[in-house]
């Protein structure tokens, strides 16, 4: 039995699988590190849908151990029954007018968010509590650097950089600023990168970098809301479009648990990778034996050592 008030659940998908993970011991005070996490579920060759996570939830009980949901904002759009897509209320914290452009990066304050059925993008009923709902600080860091990219001079030496730093991305994923966590990470980094910016986008790196380490990170500095109110400055300088994500860091700090790094989807990104390691071996084939070289994967990643028996 698994306790109720100590799991996360990470939900996302990939091209044939959609997975949930329980994270045993995810709670706020639990390093990340000694989190022991499980896939409990997964649907394969099936569209993201209502039907499909309503199912998955029955399936794991949900409704009797009311974890935490913790996944990408398109997951958590499906389950708390909202329309998908960058629509008008697409926050299901409160009624932000996504596109009030004149109002971003001014107006912090919106009407709390009611979920009722037929108004304001709500087509169905919710299959969980918006509290039990957790933002995924990895989805919301990579979030972040696209509005970056996507707002960076294309000819500039900086935008070039990209290009000459990951040349196996394809430059739509490059312009669109789709990148993974491990990339980020290198490229945070990277003091070549810092010095092929512009002022502008030097200042909001340099913002975004300080939010990872002061605030979406294993730690949480005093002056947090400083911090981010510098990078936001700095990405409303750099013109930098207000997506959901950075409505979140603009209007939403409270909504963050007190320390990212314990309660993070970046076991479930893992676990992405992870799978699309694999399923370029299967040439994007769906073949149940994927699952058995994912389970021994993990099995030769493993400290413990197997012996046979005699």
């Amino acid at each position: 039995m698994i306790n109720a008030q100590s799991c996360t659940i990470c939900s996302g998908k990939h091209v044939t699988f959609h997975y949930f993970i329980v994270l045993t011991g995810g709670r706020e005070g639990v390093p990340r590190a000694s989190l022991k996490w499980r896939k409990i579920g997964y649907a394969s060759l099936a569209k993201e849908s209502y039907e499909l996570l309503e199912h998955l939830l029955k399936s794991i009980k949900y409704s009797d151990h009311k974890w935490i949901i913790c996944g990408d904002l398109k997951i958590i759009a499906i389950i708390l029954g909202t329309q998908k897509g960058y629509t008008k209320f697409c926050c299901f914290i409160c009624e932000w007018d996504s596109r009030a452009r004149q109002q971003h990066y001014v107006r912090k304050d919106w009407p709390v968010r009611r979920l009722t059925v037929g108004q304001k993008n709500v087509e169905r009923e919710s299959l969980v509590a918006p509290e039990d709902v957790l933002l995924p600080p990895l989805h919301i860091k990579l979030g972040l650097v696209k509005q970056f990219v996507k707002a960076m001079d294309k000819d500039g030496e900086g935008f070039a950089y990209w290009h000459r730093k990951f040349p196996r991305l394809t430059p739509a994923k490059i312009k669109e600023g789709v990148f993974v966590g491990p990339q980020i990470r290198l490229l945070m980094r990277d003091s070549v990168f810092d010095e092929s910016l512009t002022e502008k986008e030097k200042c909001a790196w340099q913002g975004f970098k300080n939010v990872v380490e002061n605030f979406l990170g294993n730690r949480r500095s005093t002056d947090y809301k400083r911090v981010v109110d510098q990078m936001l400055h700095a990405y409303n300088a750099l013109g930098c479009n207000m997506s959901l994500k950075v409505h979140f860091m603009h209007s939403h700090l409270d909504y963050f648990p007190q320390n990212c790094g314990d309660l993070s989807d970046e076991h479930g990104e893992r676990f992405h990778q992870d799978i699309a390691a694999i399923e370029s071996r299967y040439e994007g084939k769906w073949m149940p034996s994927m699952l058995a070289d994912y389970c021994w994967t993990l099995a030769r990643e493993s400290s413990q050592v197997h012996k046979r028996k005699r």
